[in-house]
């Protein structure tokens, strides 16, 4: 169990006494969107990091299926909402900026640009995410090597990294996918792309506008804090049998 909450107080809620319970996992990406979106917003929060499987303190266990019938991380609990639990990382995003995001700090006030921003959240949970995490199951955990699964999924990460470099390379973007300014639309895809090395893109030298994006992500105070304990495994490399 960690405590992370580099936030403020809200309605009475403190670091000591934290409004938000988030279950993560110390590598998946998902845990880690939540917990940044909450140290964002000022929110107080402890952590719980649970391991796979069925084994003590996993997800797939009878204690942790009344938290999330899925089994899986993340799940968030809001103490203030007589214990309400969101699970799902696109519906956590969307729970704390409608609710919590007064100041449109990563939201916005219209209903036209909340649906520019959600349109851009649900790519990234629709289509970078699985297409990113398959592939690394492809490279590094499946028993068998399939190369024509690892070409798919590797191919389709890097198309929609194609797509978000269009985006972001737009005049009068200013770096940012929608509204010239930072949401909670761009904050969705950073965890991910930072494991893409594992199935061997270098965004830095081949998506340069996409490095720069993250970069400026990575640097902000809020994020490096909610990012205190995030495990990346770099003994992991990717080749041409899809295996270490």
């Amino acid at each position: 169990m960690a405590i992370s909450a580099p936030g403020i107080a809200f309605n009475g809620y403190s670091e000591e006494n934290p409004q938000f319970t988030l279950y993560s996992h110390h590598i998946g990406p998902n845990g880690w969107k939540a917990a940044q979106a909450l140290s964002e917003l000022g929110l107080t929060y402890r952590t719980i990091f649970l391991e796979f499987g069925n084994d003590q303190n996993g997800m797939k266990t009878s204690e942790f299926e009344r938290v999330n019938p899925n089994g899986r991380i993340p799940a968030l609990v809001d103490h203030s909402a007589n214990d309400l639990t969101i699970w799902e990382s696109g519906a956590i995003l969307l729970y704390l900026v409608k609710k919590y995001d007064t100041t449109y700090r990563l939201w916005a006030r219209t209903l036209e640009d909340q649906a520019l921003i959600e349109t851009w959240l649900l790519f990234q949970v629709s289509g970078q995410g699985p297409y990113l995490g398959q592939a690394m199951w492809f490279a590094h955990y499946h028993s068998e090597i399939v190369p024509s699964a690892q070409d798919r999924y590797v191919g389709e990460t890097r198309r929609v990294l194609r797509v978000l470099a269009k985006q972001l390379g737009r005049e009068g973007s200013k770096g940012w996918l929608v509204l010239g300014r930072f949401t909670v639309a761009d904050l969705s895809f950073l965890q991910w792309y930072l494991h893409a090395y594992r199935i061997g893109i270098n965004i830095q030298e081949e998506y340069p506008v996409v490095w720069e994006w993250l970069q400026r992500m990575q640097e902000r105070p809020a994020v490096a804090k909610a990012n205190v304990g995030s495990v990346f495994p770099k003994q992991e490399f990717y080749n041409d049998s899809g295996k270490e």
